[in-house]
């Protein structure tokens, strides 16, 4: 059997929730999972509870034939026994520290020639070199995430976990750093269990993401999987789709479903969909919007609507319009100058059949 990281556990906050998770990471290909939900989702009570900081209250962590925890046996592993790498949300960098001081703090039981090679060998990696005496408070917000991942990383972990690895930057920053922190993981080679509640985070940095809400694992796949193909629409809803409507199905032909939804017309792809109640999933980044009267498109979705509201985003502009049900879509300020969009203009929406992603209500 190959080896895994088996996750079957639960632990309860009195008063206020219940974190109860099953997950299995493979560990023959190291891989990232993300732990996808919104804010109090269990995200980082399930991290703290793999890296020893918190103790379940019931179930088992198995790292490949190593028991961690097993309440029932009273097999408890400190944290220090199971070789994990922790990065809090915070980074808890030693402010009195310097960048080398900080890296080498947990390798003191290492002879001082091995201790220093391997602060150079990280040096290198995070692109940390000539900062080597710098306090934290001398480091941008990017510097100072690299050295907590360089103290993460520095006794060589056979599992990486990371809290809202990014949250602390500024946004051009996390941008910027979320692709390199991907490069850097490939590199590494080390499984790693990465929490964050952004959606762009989520689709670069994981192999495999776990959407929780509310203490409870609700779905495990792929990012691309998991976010154009919910398992239901309280997946949906947490991963970012717009527009979540019921709807009826009322033709299927060779898996290409015609559905009702308000009396509005849909082609979506319905292979996969048993039964007539659905739940209509469709991402904003998936509306083309056209002048009424402009043209067909490729598109199996021509619906015409009213806009009800625009509201600026930036460089972008969510534009809600009524087609019969109120559909969202995400547009550049400059594609809604050259429609001449207001509250109460007619447009046209246009909608592939693999973009309507239908969801069986019952699921």
């Amino acid at each position: 059997m190959a080896a895994a990281l088996t996750v079957d556990c639960r632990k309860t906050f009195p008063g206020r929730f219940t974190t109860a998770a099953q997950l299995v990471l493979p560990l023959d290909h190291p891989r990232v999972l993300i732990l996808f939900g919104p804010s109090g989702s269990g995200k980082t009570t399930l991290l703290r509870c793999l890296a020893g900081l918190e103790w379940p209250d019931e179930g088992r962590i198995q790292f490949g034939s190593t028991t961690w925890i097993d309440v029932a046996a009273n097999i408890r592993l400190s944290p220090q026994a199971r070789r994990i790498g922790y990065m809090p949300q915070d980074y808890a960098l030693f402010p009195t520290h310097t960048v080398t001081g900080n890296i080498e703090y947990g390798l003191s039981d290492l002879p001082t020639a091995v201790r220093q090679e391997r602060v150079r060998e990280l040096l290198a990696l995070l692109q940390l070199q000539g900062l080597e005496q710098a306090k934290p408070a001398q480091l941008s917000g990017g510097q100072q995430q690299r050295v907590a991942l360089a103290r993460a990383i520095a006794r060589r972990p056979q599992l990486l976990l990371l809290d809202e690895p990014l949250s602390a930057l500024d946004a051009p920053t996390r941008v910027k750093l979320c692709g390199q922190l991907r490069v850097l993981l490939t590199q590494l080679a080390i499984p790693a269990i990465v929490v964050t509640h952004d959606w762009a985070e989520a689709l670069t940095l994981g192999d495999t993401i776990a959407v929780m809400n509310a203490g409870q694992v609700l779905q495990v796949g792929s990012p691309q999987e998991v976010f154009s193909r919910p398992a239901n629409a309280e997946v949906a809803q947490i991963v970012g789709i717009e527009t979540v409507v019921q709807g009826l199905v009322v033709a299927n032909d060779n898996g290409l479903a015609t559905v009702s939804v308000n009396g509005t017309m849909l082609k979506g792809l319905g292979a996969d969909v048993s039964g007539s109640a659905v739940y209509v999933c469709i991402r904003a980044d998936d509306v083309l919007l056209e002048q009424a009267g402009s043209g067909i498109t490729s598109a199996r979705n021509y619906l015409f609507g009213l806009v009800t509201e625009i509201l600026p985003q930036g460089v972008l502009v969510t534009v809600t319009v009524d087609c019969g049900f109120l559909l969202r879509a995400m547009i550049t300020r400059g594609a809604r100058e050259d429609l001449g969009l207001e509250r109460g203009s007619t447009v046209v929406a246009a909608i592939k059949a693999g973009a309507v992603h239908l969801v069986s209500r019952s699921a």
